[in-house]
C-alpha cells in the first residue's frame, strides 16, 4: 500500500508520522467527529454563561471549579507528566486567566452571536499564521485560502448591524476589542497546550494526566475572585443557580479535554480550525435560544468563516 510521510518537530525531537496516501482529510474522520462534538460542547457552555445575567463571574467560577473536581478525580490514577511539559502547562494556566478576563468583558459589552464568532474564528487564524515558524507545521495553498476566508468573515461579522437597536449597556467597539483579545489568548493557549500535551509523555495516560492537571490548576481562581469581590452576594447566587455552573463545567471540561487530546493526533492549525466550527453553533444558539439579533449579513459571514475552517482541513484541491 502506498503511504506518505511527513515530519514535524515536537519539543526538541523529530516525530515522523506515516499517513496513507489515499487519506481524504488532513485529520482522520473519527477525530473530525470528536472535534465537532467538542465544538458543540464549547458553544453550549458559552451560551450557558452568556445567558446568566445575574453574576456571570460566579457562574464562570463554578464552571471552572467543576473542572478542578473532575481533574482531582483523575490525577491519582495517571502517571505524572514529563518535566518538559510543565512549562507549557504553567504558561497555559496564565494565558487562560487572561482569556477568562477578556471573555467576560466581551460578553458584558456585546451579544454572543457577535463576540463569540470573532473570538473563536480569530484563534485558528493566528495559529495558522505562526504554525510554520513556531511549530514546524507547513500550510498548503488551500490552507492560506482558508485563512483569507476567515479574515473576510471576521471583518463582516465585526461590523455593526443596521436597523438594530443595541441592548442596554451594549458597546459595539469594546465588545469587538475584547473579542479580538480573547481570540489572541485562544491562539496562545492552543499552542501552549498543543506543545504541552505532545511533550507530556509517550502514553495515552500521560496525555490524560496533562489534561487533568490543567483542569486542577486553572479551575478555582475565578470562583475565589468572585468571593473576594462580592462575598455578600455570591452565596445567594450559587444557591439559586449552582446547577447551571456545574452543568456548564462538565460540558466545558469534557469538550476541552477532547480538543487538547486531538492536538496530538493531527496538525495543530487544522485541529484548532475544526474545533472552531463552534462559531456556527454559537451564532445559532445566540439567535435561536437567546433572542439576539443576527441578520442576513452575519449569517453569510458565519458561513464564510466555517467554509474557511473546513477548507483548511479538507482534501488537497490545488
Amino acid at each position: 500500500m502506498c503511504v506518505r510521510r511527513f515530519s514535524r518537530r515536537v519539543v526538541g525531537r523529530n516525530v515522523t508520522v506515516t499517513r496513507k496516501e489515499s487519506a481524504p482529510l488532513v485529520v482522520e474522520p473519527f477525530i473530525v467527529a470528536l472535534l465537532l462534538a467538542a465544538a458543540l460542547m464549547h458553544a453550549t457552555w458559552n451560551a450557558i454563561l452568556k445567558s446568566d445575567s445575574s453574576d456571570r463571574l460566579a457562574t464562570f467560577g463554578v464552571i471552572m471549579s467543576t473542572g478542578t473536581v473532575m481533574g482531582l478525580c483523575v490525577v491519582p490514577f495517571v502517571p505524572i507528566i514529563e518535566p518538559a511539559a510543565w512549562k507549557f502547562l504553567i504558561a497555559s494556566v496564565l494565558i487562560h486567566v487572561l482569556y477568562y478576563t477578556f471573555l467576560l468583558k466581551a460578553y458584558s459589552y456585546g451579544d454572543l452571536s457577535h463576540t463569540y464568532p470573532i473570538a473563536r474564528g480569530l484563534g485558528p487564524l493566528l495559529v495558522a499564521l505562526v504554525s510554520g515558524r513556531f511549530i514546524g507545521e507547513e500550510l498548503r495553498t488551500q490552507d492560506i485560502v482558508g485563512v483569507f476566508l476567515l479574515s473576510f468573515g471576521l471583518v463582516a461579522l465585526a461590523m455593526p448591524l443596521r436597523n438594530v437597536v443595541p441592548r442596554p449597556g451594549a458597546r459595539h467597539g469594546l465588545a469587538t476589542l475584547f473579542a479580538v483579545l480573547t481570540g489572541v489568548t485562544i491562539a496562545a493557549y492552543i499552542i501552549a497546550d498543543g506543545l504541552g500535551v505532545r511533550s507530556a509523555g509517550p502514553s495515552f495516560e500521560h496525555r490524560i494526566s496533562y489534561i487533568a492537571w490543567l483542569c486542577v490548576l486553572e479551575g478555582p481562581w475565578l470562583l475565589v475572585l468572585a468571593f473576594v469581590l462580592r462575598p455578600d452576594t455570591v452565596w445567594g447566587h450559587l444557591k439559586r443557580t449552582w446547577y447551571r455552573g456545574v452543568m456548564g463545567g462538565v460540558i466545558a471540561n469534557l469538550g476541552y479535554g477532547i480538543a487538547i487530546y486531538t492536538l496530538v493526533l493531527g496538525p495543530m492549525a487544522h485541529v484548532a480550525a475544526l474545533r472552531e466550527t463552534s462559531v456556527l453553533f454559537g451564532a445559532l444558539i445566540g439567535t435561536l435560544l437567546l433572542g439576539e439579533p443576527f441578520g442576513g449579513r452575519r449569517v453569510a459571514a458565519a458561513v464564510v468563516i466555517v467554509c474557511g475552517l473546513v477548507m483548511m482541513n479538507g482534501p488537497s484541491l490545488f
